[in-house]
């Protein structure tokens, strides 16, 4: 159980949060300052929280614990991103910019057909729903499992936070949040591994050379087989995944809109795309160190764990300090919090601009009003499927979802980039 000093760590965070949401909502007059922060986000804060929307808690505590379980291999996964900049800063900015687009699927209404448009941003609301509650849902469990805290209630206040302050704030509490998330998430799990380093015998030598004999460090299997973590399914797979996330993925493509300038959007791709390197190195060897440290100590975990994705949280829980832990639970709940609000914020985008005003469903001066509604719909929507997943039990849910959306999010990315790369393609 968490101690007193943490659990006013992690109100004090939750109070801070929701006061930089009720800062940002008296600047909200339209649905310009709503949805694209008035285009005067500096790139430094658009880059911090394009890495924080991609961050989710799932890779917080997932990345450690597959480190923890199997080796490295999915290290060049991660890495790919730096080969997708390049083709994101050259290729789909210059373009959104140039056309003032405001959702990512309006281009495809210019490219191809309005239905195209619609299809695109259905799709797109649909995602985001389910994964704000695959992104509740999870981590959820892991602070369950090691806390004692109630399922429903880790649900209801991680969510119900994050839809307000993105509810009253729009983009711009969404990003300044975002900012002190990422600052707290990569602190917290930076002051962990400096304290697990020092709790193993022998420190980082000992960590490094248990692991390298266990082959804990293994990067490159180039095995010519798409059915397992090899260097071709890494490299290959992670570029189009990366691609698609950065290129077609409106809760990433809204933060090229939201900066002064073009120039400054792409600074903005190249700051938060940059972070990835430290982050990446950073959680593979927390999920290495927590190997070695559980190797040495093996009375220290409880032989009835078997929930591997908890494992991060458990070592939070007990072993770090007082008040240290609380920094480390309100940072797993920093990595839930920017992703679910970009996901809110940028669902009611595609809703408002791709469907109800392309549609003339309503007058514009009650556009604000109806983004508001609709942000508030699909965090509610997304708060009752996790609900409704933990009801269930459903365990295996998060690697469905992920098949279906795949061959969804898939083809958008394909479409993007045939309306792109040719001219002679049609609708």
């Amino acid at each position: 159980m968490l101690a007193f000093f943490d659990v006013l760590v992690i109100t004090v965070y939750i109070i801070l949060i929701s006061s930089i949401g009720l800062y940002f909502s008296k600047r909200q007059k339209n649905v310009n300052d709503y949805f694209k922060g008035g285009e005067r986000i500096p790139s430094w804060a658009a880059g911090l929280s394009l890495f924080g929307t991609i961050l989710s808690p799932i890779t917080f505590m997932a990345i450690p614990a597959k480190t923890y379980s199997t080796d490295w291999s999915y290290f060049l996964f991660n890495l790919s991103v730096l080969l997708v900049i390049p083709v994101v800063v050259n290729l789909f900015i210059p373009f959104y910019r140039k056309k003032n687009i405001k959702t990512a699927y309006e281009y495809l209404e210019i490219r191809f057909n309005y239905i195209i448009r619609l299809i695109g941003s259905i799709s797109f609301i649909l995602y985001q729903i389910g994964r704000i509650g695959v992104i509740l849902f999870l981590p959820s469990i892991a602070i369950n499992l090691v806390t004692g805290l109630n399922v429903f209630t880790c649900i209801s206040l991680i969510g119900g936070i994050s839809l307000i302050y993105t509810l009253i704030g729009g983009i711009e509490a969404v990003v300044w949040t975002d900012v002190v998330q990422v600052i707290v998430l990569l602190g917290g799990i930076i002051i962990s591994l400096f304290i697990i380093i020092s709790k193993t015998y022998g420190g980082l030598e000992s960590i490094y050379s248990i692991a390298y004999t266990e082959n804990k460090f293994n990067i490159f299997d180039l095995t010519l087989s798409f059915k397992k973590p090899t260097i071709w399914v890494m490299l290959i797979g992670g570029f189009f995944v990366n691609l698609t996330t950065y290129g077609t993925d409106h809760t990433t493509v809204q933060r090229y809109l939201i900066t002064t300038s073009k120039e400054e959007a792409k600074k903005s791709v190249f700051i938060g795309g940059l972070l990835v390197i430290p982050s990446t190195l950073i959680f593979f060897f927390m999920g290495t160190a927590l190997f070695v440290f559980y190797k040495i100590n093996t009375n220290l975990l409880n032989p009835n764990f078997i929930y591997n994705d908890a494992i991060f949280p458990f070592y939070i829980v007990t072993q770090l300090p007082v008040g240290v832990s609380g920094i480390l639970i309100a940072a797993i709940f920093a990595a839930a919090m920017s992703s679910l609000s970009s996901s809110m914020n940028a669902g009611a985008a595609s809703f408002s601009i791709d469907i109800y005003d392309r549609l003339n469903l309503g007058k514009s001066e009650k556009n604000l009003k109806i983004a508001r509604w609709v942000t508030f719909s699909i965090g509610i929507l997304g708060i009752f499927f996790a609900f409704f997943m933990a009801s269930k039990e459903i365990m295996s849910l998060w690697d469905e979802f992920n098949k279906i959306l795949g061959l969804i999010f898939g083809s958008l990315g394909g479409v993007f980039l045939l309306g792109l790369l040719t001219k002679k393609a049609n609708s």
